[in-house]
């Protein structure tokens, strides 16, 4: 089943990319597999997926631990806390969800020398939702300043989870917005949008997504 619906996904992306115009390979899909089991994982890594997101650390690693075995790329999309920085830092190989200049320095302090600069993206809150985490808009800016300046960690772009809409326009909106502010900074280091669930990977990929973050349409609704 989860084979299958991976070869579904793909095929849905690599069908919104030709509608919109995007090039071939452009959007990259990463398997949202927090609250799922390793076995799952391992299914959607043996049918080709490479990269898989968590949500939450300790569940992460419990997963990583008994799927050492294979050659996933870990990303954490979740909140993050002050005191997991440590395990980010040393776990992962992404962090899209990075909110505020201290839990930067962290994971730049943390991150060990031995391996590859951490990749991040910073989560922008598009909508000014109170209940998401993120920074406004147009504190943007100043944050990418500060960051880009870190050792250890290399910025590659932005990330957004706006207001969910049904209506492919609306959809669009928030996407178009973060974009556009985007593009007017001008930032080579800014190159990664990690925007797009399964409700709105169409729009998503419309707008300009590189990372577009599917769980349950790959793995079925959460428990």
């Amino acid at each position: 089943m989860i084979a299958t619906q991976l070869k579904n996904i793909q095929h849905r992306i690599h069908l919104a990319e030709i509608a919109h115009h995007r090039a071939a390979n452009s959007v990259n899909l990463l398997a949202v597999s927090k609250t799922k089991p390793a076995s799952a994982i391992a299914s959607a890594y043996q049918a080709g997926q490479r990269h898989f997101g968590e949500n939450y650390v300790q569940e992460a690693l419990v997963k990583q631990q008994s799927l050492s075995a294979f050659d996933i790329t870990w990303h954490f999309i979740g909140p993050i806390q002050s005191n997991k920085t440590k395990l980010l830092a040393t776990k992962f190989d992404w962090v899209h969800s990075v909110d505020d200049l201290k839990i930067a320095q962290r994971l730049s302090a943390q991150r060990p020398a031995a391996l590859p600069p951490l990749n991040i993206c910073i989560q922008v809150n598009i909508s000014n939702e109170a209940n998401k985490s993120g920074i406004k808009l147009e504190d943007l800016p100043h944050l990418i300043s500060m960051i880009s300046l870190l050792p250890n960690i290399l910025l590659r772009g932005v990330m957004v989870i706006p207001k969910p809409s049904t209506d492919f326009s609306a959809q669009c909106k928030p996407y178009q917005k973060l974009v556009a502010a985007v593009n007017t900074l001008n930032n080579p280091l800014l190159s990664e949008f990690s925007f797009g669930m399964s409700d709105d990977l169409d729009a998503a990929i419309a707008e300009g997504s590189t990372w577009v973050r599917i769980g349950s349409a790959l793995f079925g609704s959460r428990h």
